[in-house]
């Protein structure tokens, strides 16, 4: 991780001036704490790799902890697949694994000092009267008329809280802060409410649970987290979290944000994303249309072009939108160096080669990969009768078509020129197959006679292939902005409905044979595909198109 340790950023540079000026004396400690209500995403990659990047930098440690306070929306399936997508991004939190519901009996502990300071109290409001006593920006809020109980009728009421003695939503613990604050989240915020749900560690053990905001930053002292760093939608709740520990007088992390991460045509919000999941809009939070880390390692994406994306896009305080295309580039550069190149027809279209002999067959060197040696090469097998992509066949071609076209002349990778001869349709008039003839002095390089041709396609023999379905992937969304709609509209509006386009009766090399889910490999000229879970147990292979070969922000970035 050395990429990450040359990397300056302003939250680097605050914690290098703290060391300079000796504020902490102890070693650096970070923390990554979810909340195990939904898979992970692209947005939380990036905090992944902040906070386990600067623990190592610095020679500290970084804690998982997930803030598991809200049981009505958290599932064990979420926890479990937060590990693995952290795991599978490279990053080891070791014996730092904890859970806000840890410290749920010393939460009720810290609750009971601010009760005894008369900084908290019960409140009997409805949540529709909390809100509309809350005021507006502009407008102070009112204050509560249980907000001048005594110490002890506050102690008595919130032990009968935990008790189970009063109704879901009777009652809340309120912090006694300010009714008339310019900032919101200071206008006497809840602290506890009562909710009877399962919990997904502590059962039914408690029916007060505390909210996000009074847990987190309790949390963070307890485990002496010396900076706890989060994103910028937090900025105006630093001064509640900064109350709540002075109030206490416990060990006080330093609270910095920073700018979320937001992609073109994606959406990052959970509660989105979860709508999508359940309503079906996907098949599920694996689905590889999906930002989420395991939607993305689904379609092929890898650890390491995520982590060199994050690297490179930096941290910073201004909210920005980054060009989902750079994010391909990461991917397209890594899986350039790593995958090996392979014949895929997408669209088969029969070629029959009229003076290859009848019953011969022969194995042709093909390369790996160019951009590593030691990849080595392989066999493939060629025939008389072969597959080439629909797309590279043009009975007509205009202009600037170079392919294949009756009396055209093009090259096979790997193999020999052909050139078409005649067209066969169905009755329907479509192509069905093409015959052609092949120059057998031409094996594997340029003709002795020195002709040249403008197309090198790839194919593959007809009788040796293996059978294949393919998944073609797209946007998601038709806007940039997926949740900025027309008037009366939601995100579902900007949904692409050609997103995903399934292709049958694809035919691959027969090296492909054996390949297991997670396989990722250039398709030549085609792109970058990675076998599906969905091949398991099954005879024909489906791959996912991970991304295509062409990379627009390479292009961009050239030109300017």
């Amino acid at each position: 991780m050395d990429e990450i340790a040359e990397k300056s950023d302003f939250i680097r540079d605050i914690i290098r001036e703290d060391l300079g000026k000796s504020k902490n004396t102890k070693k650096i400690y970070t923390r990554f704490p979810p909340e195990p209500n939904g898979y992970l995403h692209i947005g939380h990659a990036k905090a992944i790799c902040l906070n386990f990047g600067i623990a190592e930098e610095f020679n500290g440690k970084c804690n998982l902890r997930f803030d598991d306070t809200n049981p009505t929306k958290e599932e064990l399936e979420y926890v479990q697949s937060i590990k693995k997508d952290i795991k599978w991004l490279g990053f080891d939190w070791g014996q730092q694994e904890y859970y806000a519901s840890d410290y749920f009996e010393k939460l009720f502990e810290f609750a009971l000092i601010l009760i005894k300071k008369g900084k908290a109290y019960v409140c009997d409001l409805s949540a529709d009267e909390i809100r509309s006593y809350r005021g507006t920006l502009t407008s102070p809020g009112i204050q509560s008329p249980y907000r001048g109980r005594s110490i002890e009728e506050n102690l008595l009421l919130f032990g009968q809280m935990r008790d189970g003695l009063f109704a879901d939503g009777e009652r809340v613990l309120r912090a006694k802060i300010d009714m008339s604050s310019p900032n919101l989240n200071m206008r006497d915020p809840i602290m506890y409410r009562i909710l009877r749900s399962s919990h997904h560690r502590t059962g039914d053990k408690w029916c007060i649970y505390p909210t996000y905001d009074w847990a987190h930053g309790q949390s963070d002292s307890i485990e002496n987290i010396t900076y706890s760093i989060c994103t910028l939608e937090f900025e105006d709740h630093r001064p509640l979290y900064d109350w709540f520990i002075e109030a206490l007088g416990i060990h006080h992390p330093r609270q910095i944000e920073f700018a979320r991460l937001n992609l073109t045509y994606t959406v990052m919000s959970k509660r989105v994303l979860l709508e999508m999941v359940e309503k079906k809009y996907v098949s599920g939070w694996d689905d590889p249309r999906m930002p989420t880390i395991t939607g993305m390692r689904r379609r092929g994406y890898t650890p390491q072009a995520i982590r060199n994306f994050c690297q490179q896009i930096g941290v910073s305080k201004a909210d920005s939108t980054i060009d989902m295309a750079f994010l391909e580039h990461f991917i397209r550069e890594d899986l350039n160096k790593k995958t090996h190149r392979v014949m895929g027809v997408i669209k088969p279209l029969k070629v029959i080669l009229d003076n290859y002999p009848a019953g011969a067959q022969e194995e042709l060197d093909a390369i790996n990969n160019p951009e590593d040696i030691e990849a080595g090469t392989r066999k493939v097998p060629f025939s008389k009768t072969l597959y080439i992509e629909q797309d590279d066949f043009m009975e007509d071609p205009h202009p600037k078509f170079y392919r294949l076209s009756v009396g055209r002349e093009v090259r096979l990778r790997y193999a020999y020129f052909i050139r078409c001869t005649e067209v066969v349709k169905d009755k329907d008039g479509k192509i069905v197959e093409i015959h052609c003839s092949y120059d057998p002095l031409t094996k594997g390089g340029d003709a002795p006679d020195g002709r040249k041709v403008k197309a090198t396609i790839h194919w593959v023999s007809a009788e040796h292939s293996l059978p294949a379905e393919v998944r073609l992937y797209a946007n998601l969304f038709n806007n940039i902005n997926p949740l900025k709609t027309e008037e009366g509209g939601n995100f579902k509006d900007n949904l692409n409905p050609d997103s995903l386009q399934t292709v049958k009766g694809c035919r691959l090399e027969p090296s492909l044979r054996g390949a297991k889910p997670g396989d990722t490999y250039q398709f030549e000229r085609m792109g970058y595909f990675c076998v599906d879970p969905d091949s398991q147990n099954q005879e024909t292979l489906i791959f996912n198109r991970t991304v295509t070969l062409k990379d627009d922000w390479a292009k961009i970035k050239t030109a300017g």
